[in-house]
């Protein structure tokens, strides 16, 4: 298998794409083709454990690695994990079902990949021959940050600098990115929103004079966002994973399979999901759940991108985004590997800020996806339903995920089995999870932890707690326009 930019350009390795985490022409690296699945594969990952499943499912995906190879790195990717089954899968009633994703050290999904990217990663660069520094620049609007920061430190050979948008993220998500340690890791503050330093990394990716400074310095760059390849891969693992385990549970039949439910911003997660339907999952229906940045519900409806629209601050702050980067993979598909069409259509979004795909392209779009949002009160009303009905806890990004479930559930008169993907645990959002089940709280994010675990019974993760009184290690901020001195100064070591 090869890869190549959805904006044309020679086909690479999948060691190359990942090292170079963004094509040179600034589009990104998707598959020529994708492998196919059968029910016995299926069977065979339901024997296996979860890291058995990852080695074997980017054995299949990267050309260059195989399974042996992978297996030790994957073992060593998911050792800190807080259940033995990685990606485990809990039923509740009326035919649904939840991923939970956020069993990993930052308990939130990115660990699932951001676990593993550093072992790709460096594996990649010996591959290549490659002697410089890998310098990974990442945006984050929550969670990548802490777990790209959790999963590079002290990485021989490589270093991370997150930028996170100033006041965009929840007390306890920047808590923990301040608080990192490691001798190569960087944390700044953008004044902006996640859109504005997202933009500014790709930016920088796409500067020769900052690139020639980078190669001066002995550094070269590479990307941590699921923009990356080697962040993209490990995520496609879970959904194979989850299929295979509804499968041998008998919780689901292969002929009829899956409805999928994923709460997205940047749409990294659901092309996940969309890549192990095309390998042959029995994934149905793909649910698009966004917050009142809804601008992929609008695409998904209508056919048009527009982000000129107001950005609006959510209790679901990963998925406050308007620029959703991974879509870009799709629309190659969509445009049946056109290149110039995805070319022209970033043009307009860039210079327009929208585009337009056609009636037939709409079509399909609609076919294999479902897009709906909910607000802050439709999102912490889905807290308060699951708790009060199951006795199960959801953060606010997995209650908008399911809100917008029983709202397809409602509108399709589609009752098939449901998996909603749970991305994060909830005590990383207590003051909102609290509020929405009527918790009192006196205090900040850290006591809400501690008044909502007394209140459920449902046990705070010690990781979190325990953040409240560690040392800020990282105070820099900058302008949107000088992330490229900001990153330089942090090698000058200056933060």
């Amino acid at each position: 298998m090869s890869f190549i930019s959805t904006r044309g350009g020679e086909a690479v390795s999948a060691p190359q794409a990942i090292v170079r985490g963004i094509a040179a022409d600034g589009g990104l690296y998707a598959p020529v083709s994708l492998p196919r699945l059968e029910r016995a594969d299926f069977d065979a990952f339901s024997r296996m454990p979860y890291p058995a499943r990852a080695a074997r499912t980017l054995a299949l995906l990267l050309d260059g690695f195989t399974e042996e190879e992978l297996l030790p790195m994957a073992q060593a990717a998911y050792s800190r994990f807080d259940d033995e089954r990685v990606a485990p899968v809990k039923a509740l009633r009326d035919n649904r079902f939840v991923l939970e994703l956020f069993h990993g050290p930052t308990l939130a999904f990115k660990d699932m990949a951001l676990q593993f990217l550093p072992w790709l990663m460096s594996a990649s660069a010996r591959k290549q021959g490659e002697k410089r520094e890998i310098a990974i620049l990442t945006a984050t609007s929550g969670d990548t940050g802490k777990a790209a920061l959790e999963g590079f430190m002290d990485v021989p050979g490589t270093s991370v600098t997150v930028f996170y948008p100033q006041g965009g993220v929840s007390a306890v998500q920047e808590k923990q990115m301040v608080t990192s340690r490691g001798k190569n890791v960087h944390v700044v503050a953008v004044k902006g929103n996640f859109d504005d330093a997202q933009t500014g990394v790709k930016t920088l990716f796409g500067d020769p004079a900052f690139i020639q400074q980078m190669n001066a310095l002995g550094k070269t760059l590479s990307s941590a966002n699921s923009i990356n390849l080697g962040r993209l891969a490990p995520q496609v693992a879970y959904y194979l994973s989850a299929c295979a385990d509804l499968l041998a549970q008998g919780s689901i039949a292969w002929e009829t399979g899956v409805n999928v439910c994923v709460p997205t911003g940047n749409f990294g997660n659901i092309l996940a999901a969309w890549y192990a339907k095309r390998m042959g999952a029995p994934i149905r229906k793909l649910i698009c759940a966004s917050n009142q940045n809804d601008v992929l519900t609008d695409f998904i409806r209508t056919g048009v991108y527009d982000r000129r629209r107001d950005f609006h601050k959510t209790i679901s702050p990963s998925m406050d985004i308007l620029i959703s980067s991974n879509l870009e993979r799709f629309l190659l598909e969509l445009a049946k590997g056109d290149s110039d069409q995805v070319r022209a259509w970033m043009e307009e979004l860039k210079t327009e800020g929208r585009y337009e795909i056609s009636a037939e392209q709409k079509a399909i779009l609609q076919d294999i996806f479902f897009g709906g949002c909910a607000g802050d009160e439709e999102t912490k009303a889905a807290i308060r339903k699951l708790w009060m009905e199951e006795r199960y806890l959801l953060d606010p990004h997995t209650a908008v995920a399911a809100a917008v479930a029983e709202e397809y559930r409602q509108s399709s008169g589609d009752a098939s089995p449901l998996l909603i993907v749970s991305t994060a645990s909830p005590y990383k959002f207590a003051s909102d999870v609290a509020q929405a089940i009527q918790v009192e709280v006196k205090g900040d994010a850290f006591e809400a932890g501690r008044a909502l675990e007394s209140a459920t019974g449902v046990k705070a993760p010690e990781a979190i707690l325990a953040l409240k009184n560690m040392p800020v290690l990282h105070t820099r901020v900058c302008e949107k326009d000088q992330m490229g001195q900001a990153v330089l100064a942090g090698f000058a070591g200056q933060g």
